[in-house]
């Protein structure tokens, strides 16, 4: 079964930068988009920054200018590197891919999954 394998997360101050980085596990081949969402207290999930097989990124409006998406396609892996942290950006960061096709011991398979989540939070 793959799972997606966060890391990264943590607690830092006002104005600090974190790199959050997802991988997957298992025998995987390619994999069309990767994207990070986040779902602070009281709040509902949102997206932060996409990226697909072309490279091309989208940003959500609220980090556009301080995060950069980006992926290294080699080793599956979905990188977010965030500077210029703000309390607001307090949340549980979830890694999602799409389209991603493999093997396991099943056959070959095409289908999305989610992380688990990894808390980023900022004091003040």
């Amino acid at each position: 079964q793959v799972q997606l394998v966060e890391s990264g997360g943590g607690l830092v101050h006002t104005g600090e930068s974190l790199r959050l980085s997802c991988v997957p596990t298992g025998k995987i081949f390619s994999i069309d988009a990767m994207a990070w969402y986040r779902q602070g207290s009281g709040t509902e999930r949102e997206l932060v920054a996409r990226i697909n097989s072309y490279g091309t990124t989208k940003y959500g409006s609220s980090v556009a200018g301080r995060f950069i998406i980006s992926r290294d396609n080699a080793n599956n892996t979905v990188f977010l590197q965030m500077n210029g942290l703000l309390p607001e950006d307090t949340a549980v960061y979830s890694c999602n891919m799409e389209g991603v096709y493999g093997l396991d011991g099943h056959g070959f398979f095409q289908r999305d999954f989610w992380g688990q989540g990894t808390q980023v939070t900022v004091s003040s």
